[in-house]
């Protein structure tokens, strides 16, 4: 079994939260994304992953799209496949379209850290540091280590704070 039902995650989550040593923290969150990369049950799906990946790679993404548009179509329970249309979306500057893919994602893994940096990313785009700064801190609350998240609190907190005086 795999996707964001997988038993397996629950540990894995209890793991990256308690975890200080970086190399398991990087295990852990290889885990967490090959669980949720991988659909569990239809192996029409993950062939659409790895041809949807490999199109994102030689930057074909109006293919690229359409395949994750299949993989949705076909399993709109799938979170992964949100999450990959979602940074499609906001690689192409899409980003009203990527925040409605990642709400899907989070309606189905409320436990994505991906999708939350993905969304402070949104909000750090469009210039709304309180959104970010949320989304961030959300991402930090479930992965305590997430570089990319990491990276942005502090800068946040003081342009919020900053707004607030």
């Amino acid at each position: 079994q795999a996707d964001q039902n997988d038993p397996r995650l629950g540990v894995l989550f209890k793991v990256l939260k308690a975890q200080v040593d970086v190399q398991k923290i990087q295990k852990t969150e290889a885990q967490i994304w090959q669980i949720w990369s991988r659909h569990g049950e239809n192996a029409t799906v993950n062939r659409l992953m790895q041809r949807a990946q490999a199109l994102m790679a030689t930057e074909q993404v109006r293919l690229a799209a359409d395949v994750y548009d299949r993989i949705i179509e076909r399993d709109p329970k799938f979170a992964e496949g949100w999450n990959r249309r979602a940074t499609l979306r906001f690689i192409t500057g899409d980003y009203a379209g990527s925040v409605a893919d990642i709400q899907q994602v989070l309606a189905l893994e409320p436990r994505h850290f991906g999708a939350l940096s993905g969304l402070g990313m949104i909000y750090m785009a469009l210039d709304k540091p309180e959104g970010a700064l949320r989304a961030f801190e959300a991402a930090l609350d479930i992965h305590p280590h997430l570089p990319a998240a990491l990276a942005h609190v502090g800068f946040l907190r003081g342009q919020v704070e900053g707004q607030k005086l």
